[in-house]
């Protein structure tokens, strides 16, 4: 699924579908982007020619810059506002009812939505240069939609401590420490290998018994369809305030370095 400034593809081989995003602003995520990934992954999540997913996004730099500052720069009323986070929501809720196992391959940095992304996924692989940050803090908002998923992989501690502290970074080892990362490799190549290797090995294990050990892993979560619309909504409602306009307006214009 091709966009004016980015895409959603996938491919099916030998078991394993492999779903890859990409945008040129740092693997950002505008709505039409959270649309199509929301939709492979429901669509493959029933495809019996797939045992194993892996998620990963394009090139050898960030992993994903989050949520679209020009959409939401854009938002002028919070019915646009709850669809643009909804997105998010939608996302993570086909991950999380997905009955294959998804493999996240983390090259790079993460934020926000990206941190997201990779605490729903069910095993992620990462290189030594996946810090991670939870931004929106900063620009006024904060991650509703995405804390439940940062919250039941890594603790209330860990998520609270990336939430608040919304301009830190922090490192991969970190993030392995606080198990959003089962494994960290020195290199991308090394990454890929590790990717591969588990997703080869997932290939030819039990179909049934790995949708039935998913089914044990998301137990407890079944009202978050309802739980993320309404954390959609508080952040729908957040960005319309003059305090997130400005920050959005200075994160924008910033002279680029």
């Amino acid at each position: 699924m091709l966009h004016k400034e980015g895409y959603v593809s996938h491919d099916i081989e030998h078991g394993i579908a492999t779903i890859e995003f990409f945008h040129p602003a740092g693997n950002s995520l505008p709505g039409a982007i959270l649309t199509d990934l929301a939709k492979s992954i429901n669509d493959i999540g029933i495809d019996n020619r797939v045992n194993v997913i892996v998620l990963r996004s394009a090139g050898d730099r960030a992993f994903c810059g989050g949520a679209s500052f020009d959409e939401l720069a854009a938002i002028s009323n919070e019915r646009e506002g709850i669809k643009f986070f909804s997105g998010f929501a939608h996302v993570i809720n086909a991950m999380r009812k997905c009955h294959k196992l998804i493999i996240c391959r983390v090259q790079g940095k993460a934020v926000g939505g990206g941190v997201g992304m990779i605490a729903t996924t069910d095993y992620a692989i990462a290189s030594e240069d996946a810090s991670v940050k939870l931004s929106e803090l900063a620009i006024g908002i904060g991650p509703f939609v995405v804390g439940p998923a940062v919250e039941r992989k890594m603790g209330l501690s860990s998520f609270s401590q990336l939430a608040i502290d919304a301009t830190g970074w922090r490192s991969a080892d970190w993030a392995k420490r606080h198990s959003l990362y089962s494994e960290i490799h020195k290199t991308i190549p090394d990454v890929d290998d590790a990717v591969r290797n588990l997703a080869e090995r997932l290939a030819h294990s039990s179909p049934e018994a790995m949708s039935e050990l998913k089914k044990t892993f998301w137990q407890g979560t079944e009202h978050w369809d309802t739980l993320l619309t309404a954390r959609a909504a508080i952040s729908g409602r957040l960005v319309l305030s003059d305090f997130t306009k400005n920050a959005i307006h200075k994160f924008r214009t910033r002279p680029s370095k």
